[in-house]
């Protein structure tokens, strides 16, 4: 299965081991990631595109439009860039007049956006074309044991109508793919809340991390799983600052779903970069 490969800005400059994890579990699954030259970043599906909407737009249909002229469908690996390449191809699908402002733009440096490029999530295509069962024949290491709580983020699932991925407040698939790689997902009361990452009010991005801490702390999870690089931020280093400033102790360890998956088909944790990583699960490394 061939995709045309969107890493996104975020990871390929602060979390590269979540891109290593990606590239090096593929090959197992029969994914094929094709690099197109002249990607620019997605961009940013809420700051961004707050200050600047249709700046915002032509961004993405840049992107889309590289992707549309290899013929090929984008798939990422990043919850933002997913929003915000799928909401774009909604927007301008949907809206001739806005989808000619965009072109004019564009024109400018010999490119049109046609609408003939889909966007997902690796997630999502793991699990619609190629299924669990595939995840399972690729693992030669099951995680037996591993108790995993998970943190689905804001980006992946809403909304709902553009993402199509889950049902935003009854979510099943990153606990299906944990489960397919031998882990036990385990639920807690604030799986679906957002990490806080992006809101701009000077307390709530605390509060709103240390709400999901807690309710990971009251389920006793080994770690927490995460799909999307701002996300692990909040909980790597961002964990560590609040720790510190509430005098918690908390050390519960981020990991991303994709190096999992790579530890799983027997790969060692420097080959994924778990010793990368701020808070670092000790469970994991001795693997």
């Amino acid at each position: 299965m061939k995709l045309a490969f969107f890493p996104g800005c975020m990871i390929q400059v602060r979390f590269p081991q979540m891109e290593a994890a990606v590239r090096k579990t593929a090959p197992a699954l029969d994914v094929e990631l094709i690099d197109l030259p002249g990607l620019g970043c997605c961009p940013d599906p809420v700051f961004f595109k707050s200050l600047h909407k249709l700046d915002w737009l032509t961004l993405a249909a840049r992107n889309l439009a590289i992707a549309e002229q290899a013929g090929l469908d984008f798939v990422t690996i990043c919850s933002g860039c997913t929003e915000t390449l799928a909401e774009a191809s909604h927007l301008l699908n949907d809206d001739a007049d806005l989808r000619g402002q965009v072109n004019e733009r564009l024109h400018k440096i010999g490119m049109e956006y046609n609408g003939g490029v889909a966007t997902r999530h690796l997630i999502t295509v793991l699990r619609d074309n190629l299924g669990f069962e595939r995840l399972t024949a690729s693992v030669t290491r099951p995680l037996t044991g591993l108790r995993v709580g998970v943190h689905y983020g804001c980006h992946l699932l809403k909304p709902r109508k553009i993402m199509q991925v889950d049902d935003p407040d009854h979510p099943t698939v990153f606990e299906d793919m944990l489960r397919a790689i031998g882990a036990e997902p385990v639920d807690h009361v604030e799986r679906v809340i957002c990490c806080g990452k992006s809101c701009r009010d000077c307390n709530l991005p605390e509060e709103m991390t240390l709400t999901v801490l807690r309710s990971l702390k009251t389920a006793e999870v080994d770690m927490m799983g995460v799909i999307c690089p701002s996300c692990f931020d909040s909980f790597d280093i961002g964990q560590i600052k609040i720790s510190r400033k509430h005098k918690l102790g908390y050390t519960i360890p981020p990991v991303y779903y994709f190096q999992l998956l790579a530890l799983a088909q027997g790969l060692t944790p420097a080959e994924v970069g778990l010793d990368k990583h701020k808070i670092k699960s000790e469970r994991l490394l001795t693997l």
